[in-house]
Formats: C-alpha cells, structure tokens, sequence
C-alpha cells in the first residue's frame, strides 16, 4: 500500500509507523517527498510512502510523519470474491458528499475513479480542499485513479500539465512497466483481476508510448490465472448523451482493437455527468465477445448534471440503461465467472439501486476464448449474462 500525505511543516519526516493494534505501532516505513509551485502557489510537502508487506484482507493502524492521528486502512483480499466501487468526475460539492457517505455505507475493497477528481482547474487550493474532503474515505481504502481533463491545468509553455495530479496522485506506474503516472496497470485478488487505467489526455496513437506499454501489458495476462480483465479511461468511446458528443473517437479508433482482442470485461468511463450502461460492444456494434460499456460521470461535480441524452443516435439501440442523476456503482466479482453490477442512485438520505446486472467474464465463454475465433452473431447476445 501506498501512503500519501501532505503536511505545512517542510522538515517533517516521509515516515509511516504502523500495525495491527491501535497504538502498537510494530513496523516502519521511509519512503520519498517532493512538491511543487504554481505560479504563486507553493504546495505544502508532499509524502508518499509505501508500506509492506502486507497481509490481506486485513486492517492496519497507522500514524504519519511520527505525529498526528491515527487512522486505519483495510488491504484487499488474496482470492475472490472482491468489491469495487466505482465513482467518476468527483469534485467537492454537497453532492460529492452525499455520493461519497452512500460509498461508505456499506462495506468495499477498493475504490476506482476514472478521471476528474478535485476540479481545481488552476486554483491549487482546491486541490488542498479536496484532499482534507476525501480523507476521510481515502485514508481507509485503496484509491486508485486516472487522470481527466480538469487534471490537465497547463499554461502555455510555463506550466506542464497535470503537474499537480502527478505530485499529488502517485499512482503505481513505475510497477506496472508504465514510463507515465497518467496510465498503468495493477492486480488485486491474488491476480484474478487485472485493472488498466489508461490516459485519454496523452498520446495514445499507434507510436505512442502508451499504445506501446498497453499491448506489452496486455500480452502478459494469462486469462486461465486472470479471469477478469477491466480497464478505465476518462473520456468514453460510447456515448448517446449530447454532452461531449465524440470526444473519446480518437482513443477509440487506435486502441479499441487491442481491447477487443484481449477480451477485456468492462470498460469504465467518467467525463459525461450522467450514467450510462451499453451492452458488449466491439466498432459501434453488439458483439458478446466485446467489453460492456459503463458511463459513471455523475460522482457529484460542480458542473451539474448532463440532462440531454439523444433519442435518435446511432448507438442509441446499444444503450441499456441511461440516467441523469448523481451516484455510484458497484462491481462484485464473486468468483472466476461472474460478478454483479448495480448502479446506485443519490436520493436524499439514501443510496437506492436504479440500475444492476450480472456478468458473466468473457475468459469463460468458450466462443470468445480465442481470438482468433468468429465471435458468436449479436442475435445470441443476453445482456442479462
């Protein structure tokens, strides 16, 4: 696990005490500090510190910097069956909270946010805010995010992008083979899911390095170890909402075919503020050996929702389900063959199930075990299965 922290006291140590009792701290961990200006702005020190090993399934106590309160983290569990939840396009707005209260009233592993996170857009107190609003949920449970447009904060030729998200977001990159914070891969459940964040605003063209790293990444799953392949990205390939209307083509074009050939499950989405569940898909048809596409951009931003979903678009039969409202998913696998889906919808004091469906993993369906393989025609498509 990964600690992350960010204190005003530039001598404060990149340390993390830690154990398995309150106050008992048995272990120790150093790990590494930088930080960063913005224009005027000067972020306070900023730690990320790795601790392990681990044992799973299991909650750890642990203090920062030698001081300050104690908090506890829970790891993921060794085998399935394992829980995500899954949030897009955050912010921090009483909208975030009430999402993030619905997360954390009941129990999940790991939390997995495709892109848009403080909607700081430049103002780098925002991203201060926005740590102190998620603490109380990201300093129990694995984060694990990628980046969206509103991390991006360029200007000109004076400020590189996404030089906040990378100093203060260090996701596990250098692990997974990847030169760049902004895509990467991870397994969780002792390797039978195997999740790709992937970067919709840096070069993804056929020359690109991350085009590269993401076939080299995807010839090392064994689908017999690996049951479940998920990828998430921030700008989606599938929308029939007017909001951002082809915006995700140019990703899709390039590296839709590496997806398809993999057999990837599940491709999560954030950047439309509204949710939508299309069936499996592969180049704007129904294909059952195609991932199933999943819009959840409605975490709760500043922005508002997007309302207008297009009756006449082309992918308009495609679509499942569609809904402008704030909220959260939830992705259970249960075991090597199926997992359930259930979008959760924000209404007042609680979090009611507007949408859910179970799945079953492509690496089990004997027709699309190889690629190589005609997939079965989309007349045999159950989008209950």
């Amino acid at each position: 696990m990964r600690v992350s922290w960010i204190t005003d006291d530039k001598h404060a140590p990149s340390v993390v005490d830690y154990g398995k009792v309150s106050g008992k701290y048995e272990w120790s961990a150093t790990g590494e500090q930088t930080k960063y200006h913005y224009f005027f702005y000067s972020s306070g020190l900023i730690h990320h510190v790795k601790v392990g090993p681990l044992e799973p399934n299991t909650i750890y106590f642990y203090r920062c910097s030698k001081a300050g309160d104690e908090y506890t983290f829970k790891t993921s569990p060794a085998n399935l069956p394992i829980e995500f939840a899954v949030i897009g396009d955050l912010g921090q707005t009483e909208w975030t909270a009430s999402t993030l209260a619905h997360v954390d009233s009941s129990n999940y592993d790991m939390l997995l946010l495709p892109g848009d996170l403080s909607y700081a857009d430049t103002q780098q107190t925002l991203w201060d805010s926005f740590g102190r609003f998620v603490e109380k949920y990201a300093s129990k449970r694995p984060w694990m995010v990628t980046e969206g447009n509103h991390e991006v904060e360029s200007f000109l030729f004076l400020i590189e992008p996404f030089k906040a998200y990378n100093a203060r977001w260090l996701m596990p990159y250098e692990e997974s083979g990847s030169t760049s914070n902004l895509y990467y891969s991870f397994d969780v459940a002792g390797g039978s899911v195997h999740v790709i964040m992937l970067g919709s605003y840096t070069d993804f063209d056929s020359n690109s390095d991350q085009y590269k790293w993401l076939v080299s990444d995807l010839k090392k799953v064994n689908r017999e170890r690996t049951p479940w392949l998920i990828v998430l990205l921030h700008a989606p390939w599938y929308n029939t909402n007017s909001a951002h209307q082809g915006e995700g083509e140019s990703m899709r074009q390039s590296l839709e075919s590496l997806l398809y050939a993999a057999r990837v499950d599940l491709v999560f989405a954030g950047h439309v503020h509204a949710y939508e569940r299309f069936t499996r898909i592969y180049d704007n048809k129904a294909d059952p050996c195609g991932p199933m596409y999943i819009t959840i951009g409605d975490g709760g931003n500043r922005e508002g929702l997007a309302l207008d979903f297009e009756e006449d678009h082309k992918s308009v039969s495609l679509s499942m389900f569609r809904e402008a409202s704030f909220g959260h998913g939830r992705l259970k696998v249960l075991n090597g063959t199926h997992a359930h889906w259930s979008w959760h919808r924000n209404q007042d004091s609680d979090s009611s199930v507007a949408d859910e469906i179970w799945i079953e993993s492509l690496s089990s369906v004997d027709a699309c075990k190889t690629s190589g393989k005609t997939p079965p025609s989309s007349s045999s498509l159950n989008d209950e299965l």
